[in-house]
């Protein structure tokens, strides 16, 4: 994937527009938790306020992904797409006009539905516009972009926030949101209007090279029948039990740093920032390692299988986090864990577009969606649970020890289930 075809190629041009609603998507969801301190203070939030505007967020997130995915399928990603922005983007900025508690899980609850469009739109438009041989690569360069945007709100909101209040940060993301809904029709009406007949030969020849004719079909198949399906409960788990793994190192990774190394967080954290970078290059090479297996003569779905049977086994080292005391070392172990994880998270998104005709990507990444959503609900409160006990007993540390022990095994659990549902008949 040379800079050359990424600047030119059409298919790579609406890569990096979706690389950049992503980074939107992460950079509008984290704001709340950046600035709880701030707005907390001056509305009077107790932590029971915030943790109910959180929950708002996460439930309307999962309800968000089921229906948009099925929406996206039927309507396609140049609308459903520009729809799941808007709606994202004016929620964000009616952040900046709430004064209560309530008026806050307003705005999080519409913030949480515009946004669950983000990933079954991306993988849709992935499958639709790239042969199996690069979509690990698109996915992998589009799915850093929840690094990107993250790290970017790390640097970003303070300086705005100095500058023109926390409200100005609301109407900030909006304002660009609204940059990237003009990008993205300004590239579907040229690409519309500048469509070469030999640009449509390409996108034939590439489609019978990934696509069997009875795949070609445009009407999506029912929740019923997809349910029905044994790979769709593949990709099911894949997220399930997956996805709250890497919530709790977003939003826990903090405190863990704090009570076993005692960082100092009310300063900007480098050694936070290196860790959360560090899914960028996880997510890119992830997707770069499926997709030169396919290059090689590998089936996708094998090619897949076997990157994630890899970081499986990779994400086993998360054990050895008990034995460490540096805080530089603990840094370079979780920086690892977490991109393996980005990597893995890339190919699960990838296996969704092997495993499915593109008729059925949206609804079947947004049932999977809202399987991790609400693993993500669950799994935070077997960790409160746990930090609790070991808090009261005066040893966190090992709390933690436990919980990375739980997030260790859990990617080869998961594989084990994927490898088996996935097996082909002989």
């Amino acid at each position: 994937m040379g800079s050359y075809r990424l600047t030119t190629t059409p298919k790579w041009k609406l890569a990096t527009l979706i690389f950049l609603a992503t980074c939107l998507n992460y950079f509008d969801r984290q704001l709340i938790g950046l600035l709880k301190p701030v707005i907390g203070q001056e509305m009077g939030w107790s932590e029971t306020d915030f943790s109910r505007i959180v929950t708002a967020f996460t439930a309307a997130y999962a309800i968000g992904l089921l229906l948009f995915g099925r929406f996206l399928d039927k309507v396609g990603i140049k609308w459903g797409y520009m729809i799941a922005v808007v709606a994202w983007t004016f929620a964000s900025m009616g952040h900046a006009l709430a004064a209560t508690v309530g008026g806050f899980i307003i705005a999080r609850i519409l913030l949480g539905l515009g946004e669950a469009g983000n990933f079954p739109a991306g993988m849709k438009a992935i499958a639709e516009w790239f042969p199996a041989k690069e979509r690990g690569q698109a996915t992998g360069f589009f799915n850093s972009g929840t690094s990107v945007g993250v790290v970017a709100a790390l640097l970003i909101a303070p300086i705005v926030m100095r500058h023109f209040g926390w409200q100005g940060v609301f109407w900030a993301t909006g304002i660009l949101g609204l940059f990237w809904i003009i990008g993205w029709m300004a590239f579907y009406r040229k690409q519309e209007l500048t469509k070469s007949k030999e640009y449509a030969a390409v996108e034939e020849i590439e489609s019978k090279e990934i696509r069997n004719p009875d795949m070609q079909s445009e009407q999506p198949d029912s929740w019923i029948s997809l349910f029905k399906q044994k790979e769709t409960w593949a990709y099911v788990a894949g997220k399930l039990f997956i996805d709250p793994i890497f919530w709790f190192f977003l939003f826990w990774l903090p405190s863990y740093f704090s009570s076993t190394f005692q960082i100092d967080l009310s300063k900007p954290s480098p050694e936070l920032m290196i860790i959360y970078a560090s899914t960028t290059i996880g997510s890119i090479l992830g997707g770069h390692f499926s997709s030169q297996l396919i290059t090689q003569g590998w089936s996708a779905v094998r090619s897949r299988k076997t990157v994630l049977c890899i970081f499986a086994i990779i994400q086993l080292s998360i054990l050895l986090a008990r034995y460490i005391t540096d805080v530089w070392s603990a840094v370079a172990l979780i920086s690892m864990v977490v991109a393996v994880h980005q990597a893995w998270a890339t190919n699960i998104f990838t296996l969704a577009t092997d495993l499915f005709p593109k008729k059925n990507v949206s609804s079947v990444v947004g049932i999977g969606g809202m399987a991790g959503s609400l693993g993500g609900i669950g799994f935070p409160l077997l960790v409160g649970w746990i930090l609790d006990k070991y808090k009261s007993t005066g040893d966190l540390t090992e709390g933690y020890n436990i919980i990375f022990m739980i997030c260790g095994f859990a990617y080869s659990f998961t594989w084990l289930i994927i490898h088996l549902l996935t097996r082909v008949k002989k």
